[in-house]
C-alpha cells in the first residue's frame, strides 16, 4: 500500500514535529512547511495526497495559502488546524475550499481518522464526478459557470467562493428535485453534524441573496431533507 504523502504547514515547530514523528511513524510520509509561503511552493512542488495547514501563522495564514491554492486545484482535500472556535472562522475556511478542520489540542488519532476519511473521499470521486465541474448553467436570467465560480447577470460577473459554487452546482444538477443535505454535508464536510449543518445553511443564505435579482429563483428548504432549486417558468413572459 502507498504511504499517504501529506503537507503539514504549521508554524509551531514542537507541535508540527510531534504531528510529523506520530504519523510518520504509522506509515504517513511528511512534508513540513513552517508558514503559508513556504506551504504555497512546496504545495505545487510536493503535490501532496492531503493538506494539513494551521489558520493563523506568519507571512501568509492558512487561509490565503488555501485561497491561492484553490485558484488551481480544487480537488486536493484540505484539513484546517485552527484554535479558534467562532463560527464566522470555521465558515470562512470552508468558504474558501476547506474540507475538514480540527481544533486544537487534538489527539493524534483523531487526527489520522481524518487524513484518512479526507482522502477516501477524493479517492471515491468519479470519473464523472470530475467532468460536471465543466458544466455551465442557465439558472433564470443568470449563467452559472462552475469551473470558473462565476455567476453572471446582465453581463456582470460575481465570483463565488469555492464552497458557494460547490453547493449551487449540485443545486442546478437536481433543478426541482431536491438535493439531499445529508450527502452534501457528507461530501462538503465530512459530516452532517448539527454544526454542519447551520454552516450549509449560512452558504444557501448567501447563495439566495446572489440569485436575488431574478425574482423567479427559489432556493427551497424541504425540511429534514435538503433544498430544492426551483425557477418558476409560468411568469417568463410576465
Amino acid at each position: 500500500m502507498e504511504p499517504i504523502n501529506v503537507l503539514l504547514v504549521e508554524d509551531e515547530a514542537t507541535l508540527a514535529m510531534i504531528i510529523k514523528d506520530t504519523l510518520e511513524g504509522q506509515g504517513f510520509r511528511i512534508r513540513l512547511a513552517g508558514n503559508g509561503e513556504e506551504g504555497l511552493r512546496l504545495f505545487f512542488e510536493e503535490k501532496p495526497d492531503v493538506l494539513v495547514a494551521d489558520v493563523m501563522m506568519p507571512r501568509m495564514d492558512g487561509f490565503e495559502m488555501v485561497r491561492r491554492i484553490r485558484k488551481t486545484d480544487t480537488r486536493t482535500p484540505v484539513l484546517f488546524l485552527t484554535a479558534r472556535s467562532a463560527m464566522n472562522d470555521v465558515v470562512e475556511g470552508f468558504e474558501i475550499g476547506g474540507n475538514d478542520y480540527l481544533k486544537k489540542p487534538f489527539g493524534m488519532q483523531e487526527l489520522m481518522v481524518r487524513i484518512k476519511a479526507l482522502l477516501g473521499r477524493a479517492a471515491r470521486q468519479t470519473p464523472e464526478d470530475k467532468t460536471t465541474d465543466m458544466t455551465t448553467f442557465e439558472i433564470g436570467d443568470y449563467r452559472f459557470d462552475a469551473t470558473a465560480q462565476r455567476l453572471a447577470y446582465n453581463g456582470r460577473e460575481t465570483e463565488l467562493s469555492h464552497r458557494e459554487s460547490e453547493i449551487l452546482r449540485r443545486l442546478c444538477e437536481h433543478k426541482d428535485n431536491v438535493t439531499d443535505m445529508r450527502q452534501m454535508l457528507l461530501d462538503l464536510w465530512g459530516d452532517d453534524s448539527f454544526f454542519n449543518q447551520r454552516s450549509l445553511h449560512v452558504f444557501i443564505t448567501k447563495l439566495r441573496h446572489k440569485l436575488a435579482k431574478d425574482e423567479r429563483i427559489r432556493i427551497v428548504n424541504v425540511r429534514g431533507i435538503g433544498y430544492k432549486l426551483i425557477v418558476d417558468t409560468t411568469t417568463l413572459n410576465g
